[in-house]
């Protein structure tokens, strides 16, 4: 193993949609929310995972744009979100080999897809603990 820091990858999409709480009249909004309440795991760390953390937040559609912050990274897919995160996973998987690598979705595909690349996956209630 690396003394490289965990890469956390946040499927925004997925993990916004898991409560229902109005989140589609302002999917900017919620995934500003999400972005926010993800800083404190960056150095703090998540269950089984400790910190400080590389967290990164991917978006897509209109949510496209959201800035990043200190501690969370977003990233803008320009298409389809999973294609972004799987990317993201490859490219961790081909430049630190050993990296720990967390996918936050409840997607099972694209938990299928990222754990080709071995990447451990996560719902989200790691990150949305009302999920």
């Amino acid at each position: 193993m690396t003394n490289e820091r965990a890469l956390v990858v946040v499927d925004a999409a997925n993990v916004v949609g898991s409560v229902p709480d109005g989140w589609w009249r302002d999917r900017r909004g919620a995934a500003e929310r999400l972005r926010d309440s993800l800083v404190p795991y960056a150095a703090a760390g998540l269950p089984g995972l400790p910190g400080p953390l590389d967290v990164v937040l991917v978006v897509e559609g209109a949510a496209r744009g959201v800035d990043s912050v200190p501690g969370v990274r977003v990233e803008s897919a320009p298409g389809e979100g999973d294609d972004r995160i799987v990317g993201l996973v490859a490219d961790r998987a081909l430049g630190a080999a050993g990296r720990t690598c967390l996918v936050v979705t409840a997607d099972r595909e694209l938990r299928r897809r990222v754990e080709a690349y071995g990447a451990r996956c996560a719902g989200p209630r790691t990150v949305r603990p009302g999920a």
